[in-house]
């Protein structure tokens, strides 16, 4: 009998789990709301009841069970270390509680890890062996896949691009507190409160306080001058931490995704002029594939449904590669 694979993304805000069959093709789904202000004990709880509600009832076997999970974790333990958007998390042995409860395999992914696996499985770097996944949004998350692996590091804690460090205006700072949508939002309210002008303090009814990068996003699709200036330079910025990944892992395309991506070429024009103007030789660009993400609110699901058949992202895509072909 074929086996199927069970998927968990649990975030902040919801819990949602799926079965998915051989192919990778969702046959089942359900979420429901996280509520981790009533604790780690219900939470557990409330990820076991989601994996129950999926799990096969005609005797197909499981092959496993992958979750994507907020980090920093362990993917080699199954420990998740300290989440930000989970309270009180700490040091969970998630991947434990589960496989001592369901008798199965099971895997835990970094949600932009996990992301990136699906991308280069079945989404926008399908067949590719050289990957870097970025997502832009209330942070910058990142996953690499290197010659066909994903990039783990001794404990799991590789990859995390959006905290690259930069030096801006004299500052030290990161990727991620420069151009992810809340640095767009702090920009345009610190030039809004300086007395530029702008539609921003509109749609926002006065709020400045309000004002996020969706903002500052829909301000600049509307022809907003200061608001087209701050998402250009925020492009430009993500422009010149992609020089330094080109340079260290020369990847054959760039995935993006996050909302902040959603600004298209507002924000990846400038992105493809900094990369452009900051590489060292043009042979690390003029055959670089730089797309938009293509899996959409699926991704997590099918990504840590990839993690079960990789080993957690041990083994290479290849393999997984030709076990969907062979389907």
């Amino acid at each position: 009998m074929t086996e199927c694979i069970i998927a968990v993304d649990l975030g902040g805000t919801r819990v949602r789990a799926a079965r998915l069959n051989h192919a990778l093709e969702i046959e089942l789904r359900q979420e429901m709301l996280t509520e981790d202000e009533r604790g780690l004990d219900a939470t557990l709880t409330r990820i076991q009841d989601m994996i129950r509600a999926v799990w096969p009832t005609d005797g197909t076997p499981v092959a496993g069970i992958g979750v994507s999970a907020p980090g920093p974790l362990n993917p080699m333990t199954g420990v998740v270390v300290m989440p930000p958007n989970l309270k009180g998390w700490h040091n969970v042995p998630l991947g434990t509680i589960l496989r001592d409860a369901f008798d199965v395999p099971v895997y835990i992914g970094n949600d932009a890890n996990v992301a990136g696996l699906a991308e280069t499985v079945m989404g926008a770097a399908r067949g590719c062996r050289h990957v870097v996944f970025i997502t832009v949004s209330t942070g910058i998350g990142s996953g690499m896949i290197i010659d066909g692996k994903m990039l783990l590091g001794k404990v799991g804690l590789a990859a995390e691009a959006g905290h690259m460090v930069m030096v801006v205006d004299d500052q030290v700072t990161s990727w991620e507190k420069e151009a992810s949508g809340p640095a767009l939002a702090r920009k345009a309210r610190a030039r809004v409160e300086s007395g530029e002008e702008s539609m921003i303090p509109d749609l926002v009814h006065g709020q400045l306080d309000d004002i996020t990068g969706a903002t500052v996003g829909r301000a600049a699709q509307q022809g907003d001058a200061l608001a087209l200036d701050i998402v250009r330079e925020g492009g430009r910025i993500v422009g010149l931490g992609l020089v330094s990944l080109l340079h260290l892992f020369n990847p054959e395309i760039v995935v993006i995704g996050g909302g902040v991506s959603n600004l298209g070429e507002l924000l990846f024009a400038p992105m493809r002029e900094a990369i452009r103007a900051n590489c060292m030789d043009n042979s690390y660009w003029q055959d670089l594939r730089i797309e938009r993400a293509a899996l959409g609110e699926n991704v997590s699901i099918i990504g840590a449904a990839c993690l079960v058949l990789t080993q957690g992202g041990m083994s290479d895509v290849s393999k997984v590669m030709a076990r969907l072909n062979a389907g």
